[in-house]
């Protein structure tokens, strides 16, 4: 834990400290930072981080041991009304902190103190406020390593995806039955021989399947795949790997060979939406300025609802990647939630527009980084055109 780095991002946002709180790892955040995952905890502690001076962690005298490796004083509770006098103890200089706490649940995402521990904390006399901008500065901004271990990921999804779509129009060109459940378990396999993991097997809708958004076959319930089809295949993975991060696409393709127009006008309008959200980012750039995802958000959204399907737009543009699909950074968000937090130097996201209507659905997923250096690049192969598999 780099103490003297938080200290002076607390300075900068001109707060007295950061209040880090668990109960039996409810608070991740709060786990990872204090190099805790891994660790056997069963009663609260807390640990607090001043702008200025030494931390101080206040824990059970259960579970002393495990904080061994933590800079600071330790200050131990057996009961109750030991660990209230510990926080008050811990807070008696401060007035405003940061908790993972989200005014109105505003950001979900940073979160994870319930609110009977900040009607406490608040009991202390001070002022709480949310810790997402200091979660994106020390949680969320990717290593060189982690950029590499991205885009290799990036480079195999994007091999298995265009294996998925020629596979299609071998088996059908061949008479063969194939079905969604099929696509999705060869890609699985794709995974495991390119020594990479997923946290949930791949989206391969056909027709209809493909107007749901979080649609995935099994083995109980799948449909076949036959000739003018429509298919999209969403799949995510990353390296086998201590701290690699995801790569997260989504492709579309048509299994026939004239393909009807409703599938170009609806494509097109998702590729300009998807198009008009990297140009935002990179424009803001290079006049030096940092956007928050509310903005991209609007945006990409605006492209699409001047066509007409607004309405069929029913999800965020883009989330956070990190080594969890969907991270706890900044997401390309003014529909589910009013995402304020910058898109800072070292983070990596989707976009993601989609159109999803009865008959058919069509999404365009790429991958961004914000390069310190030159700004938001896209890191994933970027789709121009419907796959044709026949």
């Amino acid at each position: 834990m780099d103490i003297s780095r938080i200290q002076a991002e607390l300075s900068t946002a001109q707060v007295d400290g950061w209040l880090l709180y668990d109960f039996r790892g409810q608070n991740p955040i709060a786990v990872q930072q204090a190099g805790l995952k891994g660790m056997h905890t069963t009663r609260r502690w807390f640990g607090f981080i001043p702008a200025n001076g030494e931390p101080c962690w206040l824990i059970s005298a259960l579970e002393t041991h495990i904080f061994d490796h933590l800079p600071g004083q330790k200050r131990i509770y057996r009961n109750w009304q030991e660990l209230h006098h510990g926080l008050a103890y811990l807070l008696a200089d401060a007035q405003t902190i940061l908790m993972e706490y989200s005014p109105q649940c505003a950001v979900p995402y940073g979160a994870h103190v319930d609110a009977g521990t900040v009607e406490l904390v608040r009991a202390q006399g001070v002022q709480v406020q949310s810790s997402e901008n200091l979660i994106q500065v020390f949680q969320c901004r990717w290593s060189e390593a982690q950029l590499a271990s991205h885009y290799r990921a990036a480079k195999t999804v994007y091999e298995l995806q265009a294996d998925a779509f020629r596979w299609i129009g071998e088996q059908i060109r061949a008479g063969k039955t194939i079905t969604e459940y099929d696509v999705q378990q060869r890609i699985m396999n794709g995974f495991d021989q390119a020594g990479m993991v997923t946290d949930h097997p791949p989206i391969v809708g056909v027709n209809a399947h493909s107007g749901n958004p979080h649609y995935a076959p099994s083995a109980a319930y799948s449909t076949e795949i036959k000739a003018n089809d429509f298919v999209l295949i969403d799949l995510w993975a990353k390296e086998n790997a201590p701290g690699s991060v995801f790569a997260d696409i989504t492709w579309v393709g048509f299994v026939g060979h004239t393909m009807p127009e409703v599938y170009q006008h609806i494509w097109q309008i998702v590729r300009s939406g998807r198009d008009a959200g990297v140009a935002l980012l990179q424009q803001a750039w290079q006049q030096g300025d940092l956007l928050p995802g509310y903005q991209v958000d609007d945006a990409v959204r605006q492209v699409i609802a001047a066509a007409g399907y607004g309405d069929a737009f029913v999800h965020r543009t883009g989330h956070n990647l990190g080594e969890v699909t969907h991270g706890n950074g900044a997401n390309i968000d003014n529909f589910e939630t009013h995402e304020t937090r910058l898109l800072i130097p070292g983070l990596g996201f989707t976009i993601e527009p989609g159109i999803y209507l009865p008959e058919f659905g069509i999404r365009s997923e790429i991958n961004l980084f914000v390069d310190a250096k030159t700004g938001p690049v896209v890191t994933t192969e970027i789709q121009r055109d419907i796959v044709t598999c026949l």
